[in-house]
C-alpha cells in the first residue's frame, strides 16, 4: 500500500490535494508499521494519526523527532485540506512530502530488516 500510494501520489493525473493525501497516507502507514511491529496498534477514531506519528522518534530514537514535528504539520494540512477547503497544499509540498515518504521508506525498511526481519516484505 506505501508503495502504491507513493506512486499515485507521483501522478500528476490527480489533483495536488489528493497527491498529498496519498503521500501523507504512505507516510502514516509506515509510521504504523513502526507501531505494529513493536506490539501496539494506533487506535481507531481521534488520534489515530496522532500516535503512530508521535511514535516514531519513540522508536527510531530522538534523532526522529524533527521527522515527527514535520509529518505533524503534515498532518494539519491533510486535515485542512480533507475537511475544510480545496488547495490547502501546492505542488512543492507534495514533492517534498514524497521525498520524505522515500526516505521514511528506507529507513522503517531498514530498522524491520534488523528488529524484526521476519516482517520485511519480499522484493
Amino acid at each position: 500500500m506505501v508503495d502504491r500510494n507513493l506512486a499515485d501520489a507521483a501522478s500528476d493525473s490527480i489533483s495536488v490535494d489528493n497527491q498529498y493525501n496519498l503521500a501523507y497516507r504512505a507516510a502514516l502507514m509506515l509510521c504504523t508499521v513502526l507501531l505494529y511491529a513493536e506490539g501496539y496498534a494506533s487506535g481507531k477514531g481521534q488520534g489515530s494519526h496522532v500516535r503512530p506519528i508521535n511514535a516514531l522518534p519513540l522508536i527510531l530514537g530522538e534523532a526522529h523527532r524533527k521527522n515527527a514535528d514535520y509529518l505533524d504539520g503534515c498532518r494539519g494540512k491533510r486535515n485542512r485540506l480533507e475537511y475544510e477547503y480545496i488547495g490547502a497544499t501546492t505542488p512543492e509540498d507534495v514533492v517534498a512530502l514524497l521525498e520524505y515518504g522515500h526516505e521514511l521508506r528506507a529507513t522503517v525498511l531498514a530498522w524491520l530488516k534488523e528488529k524484526h526481519p521476519k516482517l520485511v516484505p519480499p522484493a
